[in-house]
């Protein structure tokens, strides 16, 4: 592929660093359970495994430390993602709390599970100004990551790029959060933001999100990334659903390059329908 951009930077070597897994529980595992899959993980020739509690929660403490130790003993790499019913944001001081709640619960259930990253969606603008939402988000940020200090709990928080306008967590209000939050940091979901957007969607524009995450957020930010990815149906509103990148519109070939480029490290969870074929579809792009 020639793509213009190379001219200032060449084409170079994958890393042998860049983890690629499924979010949740492969369709095509035996057992349909996160401590079943993870075998299977290894068995499809990924390398990592999103737990997903996005509808609630139903690890108990015992099963987390199953989890841990069958994925440590695997060589698997575990993530976990945070609840959807989260809100930093909510004009009721309760939900708030219990957001908060949420958000503190996920590090302590990661933690025991041996994950190193817990995703989550930072909250909705409702009939608050862009500042105001910011600053509501950033004081409740600061609180939880304050209290997972304090545990010392090694869990890094990743609040997630989102791709419905009507969700805090644009490209760029992720990356001014992450640097006024210490110790955050983003989950790029690339799909999320060309959905947004309605761009985003080329080398060129790849590379420079990927370049601007490194002026903002430091080497560090690239190696030791969180992506997300898969297609997404879009309309003026942005994201409607995730669908299979084969029917969507995203250049996932040209993605793939600049991840190459710029030799990240960490983690890509695949989100589309299919899951597993995505994933081991991208991995085998960019072996």
């Amino acid at each position: 592929m020639n793509f213009s951009i190379h001219q200032e930077r060449p084409i170079t070597l994958a890393s042998k660093k860049l983890l690629f897994g499924t979010a949740g529980i492969p369709k095509s595992s035996p057992v349909q359970s996160t401590l079943g899959a993870i075998s299977h993980i290894v068995h499809l020739g990924l390398d990592c495994l999103e737990i997903e509690t996005v509808k609630g929660w139903d690890l108990r403490s015992d099963l987390a430390r199953k989890i841990g130790k069958e994925a440590r003993d695997q060589g698997i790499h575990l993530s976990l993602h945070a609840p959807y019913y989260i809100n930093l944001n909510s004009k009721d001081e309760g939900k708030r709390l219990t957001s908060q709640e949420r958000l503190l619960h996920s590090a302590r259930m990661a933690s025991l599970c041996g994950a190193k990253s817990v995703i989550f969606h930072p909250g909705y603008y409702g009939k608050s100004s862009l500042t105001d939402s910011f600053q509501k988000i950033k004081k409740g940020l600061q609180e939880v990551v304050s209290l997972i200090k304090k545990d010392r709990i090694p869990i890094t928080l990743r609040p997630e790029t989102m791709g419905k306008k009507s969700q805090f967590g644009s490209f760029e209000e992720i990356l001014f959060l992450c640097r006024e939050v210490d110790g955050i940091y983003p989950c790029i979901d690339f799909s999320h933001i060309h959905a947004r957007e309605g761009k985003f969607n080329s080398y060129l524009e790849f590379y420079r999100m990927l370049k601007k995450l490194r002026k903002k957020l430091g080497d560090q930010a690239l190696k030791n990334i969180h992506i997300h990815i898969s297609g997404c149906e879009y309309n003026d509103k942005g994201e409607m659903k995730h669908i299979d990148l084969e029917d969507s519109d995203f250049r996932y070939d040209e993605w793939i390059q600049v991840l190459k480029d710029f030799e990240l490290e960490g983690t890509v969870i695949c989100e589309s329908p299919n899951l597993e074929q995505d994933a081991v579809m991208l991995k085998k792009l960019f072996s």
